[in-house]
């Protein structure tokens, strides 16, 4: 079982998280709104190294560098899939797949294989996933596939990152000096590629688009650091899945902010989700 302190901070690490993807999906072109969030990540980040340990092992900066640069592929995949789907739909399935491959991940690399309650939890999160996979929405069924396609792509980055992540801050000894230089690697390279792509002019946005972009970097980064601390102390499947109680927050927003249709194929999609994530952290 995970610790109260654990299991707290992997909470606060869910609602950072809901945060900054609402503010993603809500701040106008989402590629401009990933790279300057990421970028103003990265100033945060610079801010705080000198009062970080540093990572000090020399296969700890290997899976920095792997980190980094799954991270940078993430941050353009996510955008991509909220061009092509709502956030009600796009988000659930990309956090909702990512817990599943990272408890197979810690199985394989870490030893930690999951008990019957465990995979009782991820068998019913595999459900919701795949009923918000083949739910029919609106617009042309080939967008829809790119939609469910891009939020598989991004739920396979995320599994992939986590558990990079949490083999890198066990290693490294400094969890968050790992996930510092993390961030401040991907936040440059991310902002360093949309500025080969599109220009200077994708960096000139209003003030309410860099307001967004700016609270969305702090959350960003208060969600990575803390999720990355809980994973070099607990179980990665389990601070995967908990993490993911972010879904049901983002269901919330998509709703009630952006006014997206909610289904009963939705409702019924997102129970079986936190069903799911339930089982997993209560049968570990």
């Amino acid at each position: 079982m995970l610790s109260n302190d654990v299991f707290f901070i992997v909470l606060l690490s869910a609602v950072l998280n809901a945060g900054w993807n609402s503010a993603i999906k809500i701040g106008g072109d989402r590629t401009t709104a990933m790279a300057l969030t990421t970028l103003i990540g990265s100033a945060l980040s610079l801010l705080a190294l000198p009062w970080v340990a540093l990572p000090s092992m020399a296969s700890a900066w290997g899976l920095l560098a792997l980190s980094i640069a799954i991270h940078t592929a993430y941050h353009f995949a996510l955008p991509l899939a909220y061009n092509h789907g709502d956030l009600g739909q796009v988000y659930p399935i990309a956090r909702g797949s990512a817990p599943v491959m990272v408890m197979a991940g810690g199985a394989l690399l870490a030893g930690e294989w999951p008990g019957a309650g465990s995979l009782l939890g991820v068998l019913c999160l595999c459900a919701g996933v795949l009923s918000l996979a083949l739910l029919k929405k609106a617009g042309p069924k080939a967008h829809h596939r790119k939609a469910v396609g891009y939020a598989l792509l991004t739920g396979t980055l995320i599994a992939a990152y986590t558990v990079v992540d949490a083999l890198g801050a066990r290693q490294s000894g400094a969890a968050i000096g790992f996930a510092v230089l993390v961030t401040l690697g991907d936040g440059m390279a991310t902002a360093l590629i949309v500025l080969w792509w599109k220009g200077p002019r994708a960096f000139a946005v209003d003030r309410r688009a860099l307001q967004l972009c700016a609270a969305a970097g702090a959350m960003q980064m208060g969600a990575y650091w803390t999720a990355v601390w809980a994973l070099a102390r607990a179980p990665m499947g389990q601070v995967s899945a908990l993490r993911e109680t972010s879904v049901l927050l983002v269901a919330l927003v998509s709703a009630w902010v952006l006014k997206e249709r909610v289904g009963p194929g939705r409702i019924v999609a997102a129970v079986l989700v936190f069903a799911g994530i339930a089982g997993i952290r209560l049968g570990a």
